[in-house]
């Protein structure tokens, strides 16, 4: 799993950082976990981002250049944000982990693979391909994320404060062959963390919505290592850290811990391979405001 993968969006490393120490510690319950299942996280992956508060890395196309000179006669791929200067990290990923970028993919397009141009999606990639390595499969793929605020209902009366997707990717064929390529096991694990959210019982916790289902975006993380094999599972918390006091920050960043343990947990004991995929189809899709704004 992966956190902040875009720099203003913090919730998710809070939840993560929470986690490793309970995963870690030398209780019961986390030596048998660590048994049956190998965890490994990423936090904060996008620092500098972190540090400007903003969703881009601090990189230019200059310095893109330079690392790859065969792209001197290519224009600025098409998320690269020269007001800032610096590039949404997360659309820079590529199913083919030894892709070498070629000019004549830029400037490219969001319906479109990215290129492993920017080192924070270099550090993703390998540290992924190293466990491909170690272990044949990376089994489940996890990226913490925040959005605008959104509504769970049509009526706009209830508040969803996070919603999860396990769709990316419209038509695998269209990017090659991609045999391990798993909808259902992506379903699968969302639903894990739709079940441990709803065991809170009647409480804000329940209210959670599918991320858009007409998402199709191969050039993300989830994208990508998700035509790779991996069960991919995305968490969009609703509203960001700068504008919400510390009670719903610690509230959304709970929401977020309940939900990963959940998943972790069910993975662990092999629950996850029995749910019923019904349930993620039957989650209500996020009611989209007119103001919305970036998410995934």
């Amino acid at each position: 799993m992966q956190t902040q993968i875009h720099g203003n969006e913090m919730h998710g490393t809070e939840a993560a950082l929470e986690l490793l120490k309970q995963w870690g510690s030398n209780t019961p319950a986390a030596k048998k976990l660590r048994k049956n299942v190998t965890v490994v996280v990423i936090p904060r992956l996008n620092v500098d981002g972190g540090e400007l508060d903003q969703r881009q890395n601090d990189m230019t196309w200059d310095e893109v250049v330079a690392d790859f000179p065969q792209l001197a006669s290519a224009s600025p791929s098409w998320n690269y944000n020269s007001r800032v200067g610096g590039f949404d990290i997360n659309r820079d990923f590529h199913p083919n982990l030894d892709y070498v970028p070629a000019a004549e993919d830029f400037p490219g397009d969001s319906a479109d693979t990215g290129w492993y141009i920017t080192p924070e999606a270099q550090t993703s990639r390998d540290v992924y391909r190293s466990l491909e390595q170690e272990f044949g499969t990376v089994d489940y793929f996890v990226d913490l994320h925040n959005q605008w605020s959104c509504y769970a209902t049509d009526d706009m009366e209830s508040m969803s404060p996070l919603s999860i997707s396990a769709k990316f990717i419209d038509n695998p064929a269209e990017f090659g062959s991609w045999p391990k390529f798993d909808m259902d096991a992506s379903k699968r694990a969302n639903v894990a963390v739709y079940e441990a959210l709803q065991k809170r019982g009647k409480s804000s916790y329940g209210n959670l919505t599918l991320y858009p289902q007409s998402t199709n975006l191969p050039g993300t993380a989830l994208g990508s290592y998700q035509l790779r094999g991996s069960a991919a599972i995305l968490f969009e918390t609703s509203s960001q850290t700068q504008y919400d006091g510390m009670k719903r920050n610690g509230m959304l960043t709970k929401m977020v811990e309940t939900g990963l343990g959940g998943l972790v947990d069910a993975v662990a004991d092999g629950s996850v391979n029995s749910l019923d995929t019904g349930v993620y189809d039957a989650i209500p899709t996020r009611v989209t405001l007119p103001s919305d704004g970036p998410g995934v």
